[in-house]
């Protein structure tokens, strides 16, 4: 994922509201659609609660969005872990059709 954080290039983006200038060395489309994201997020989460204040909703979107990048990683993980299984066994597989080759 590229790095938003160097302080090459501005681009104006408004979440919750609010305008937010960003400083990065990334395409302009890739801040917009990030900064859209949070945006719907944040709105979705504000629907949903009771408490309307700018920053407790900020707080639980970020918590919402930590619980999602977790869960991808955790099925990341586990595909991985599958494909490393499935390996495996197509290799042992192998192996044991071959014939032995005593190397000298």
């Amino acid at each position: 994922m590229p790095d938003i954080s160097d302080k090459e290039k501005t681009v104006k983006v408004v979440i919750f509201g609010e305008e937010y200038p960003i400083r990065g060395d990334v395409d302009e489309k890739y801040v917009l659609r990030v900064a859209d994201y949070v945006d719907k997020k944040m709105k979705e989460i504000a629907r949903k609660s009771r408490n309307k204040s700018p920053n407790r909703i900020a707080i639980l979107t970020a918590l919402n969005m930590a619980g999602e990048l977790l869960d991808l990683k955790d099925s990341r993980e586990e595909s991985l872990s599958r494909v490393e299984d499935r390996a495996k066994s197509i290799l042992d597989l192998i192996d044991s059709k071959l014939p032995d080759c005593d190397e000298d």
